[in-house]
């Protein structure tokens, strides 16, 4: 709740910065899609007896739906309101032992303020900041096999940050940009039956897609 309070915050200070170009009622309103991977570091569980004692994560397949209202433009910088949604339908985990779920699924919801540097011209860098929510839940198999009866479901508090690149596209379509980004959620750990000695992770998020502004 306070990273929200905080992104919130940041966009509507940054509607009193200068002296603001007036947007036109269209092209306020951007909606974009990417398509990449999440990865999550290895980790170590403490005291668990085993010669090796690493949690590993896969690359999952993941992407994010995002919905951007800029609030004001200038010639060097837009300010916008986002709700970036990233979706990880299948983190595959690998132990030693079988006692965690062989998978996850996550999904990260982080209002956040978004600046974007020099708009209009053809390579558009941008940074985000924010919070929200994010829910875990585990696979109903074990990784080696075997009912997980462990809490399958967890919800989450979620910090933002996020940076990308916004590239014109030349000719007729106007509208489109393709959009390259990296974000990191820092959560809370999914519900994987074991004690790894932290309670928060980084989740990175890298992906490519398109951006419609309307």
């Amino acid at each position: 709740m306070r990273s929200l309070c905080l992104a919130v915050t940041l966009a509507m200070t940054a509607t009193a910065i200068g002296s603001a170009q007036d947007l036109n009622q269209e092209g306020k309103n951007e909606v974009a899609g990417t398509f990449g991977h999440t990865f999550v570091s290895d980790q170590s569980v403490p005291n668990s007896g085993l010669a090796n004692s690493i949690i590993n994560h896969g690359a999952g397949y993941s992407f994010d739906v995002n919905y951007a209202r800029i609030m004001r433009s200038y010639d060097w910088a837009d300010f916008a309101v986002e709700v970036p949604a990233v979706f990880n339908p299948d983190e595959d985990l690998h132990y030693f032992a079988n006692q965690i779920p062989e998978s996850y699924s996550s999904i990260f919801i982080t209002p956040a303020a978004r600046v974007r540097f020099f708009p209009e011209v053809a390579f558009s860098p941008w940074v985000s900041f924010g919070g929200g929510v994010g829910y875990f839940h585990a696979s109903s198999s074990l990784v080696f096999g075997g009912n997980n009866t462990g809490n399958r479901g967890k919800t989450t508090g979620v910090l933002q940050g996020g940076v990308g690149l916004d590239v014109h596209i030349p000719g007729p379509i106007q509208r489109l940009k393709i959009r390259v980004e990296a974000r990191d959620d820092w959560t809370g750990v999914p519900p994987i039956n074991v004690n790894i000695g932290k309670a928060r992770q980084h989740n990175y998020y890298v992906a490519g897609g398109l951006v419609y502004k309307f």
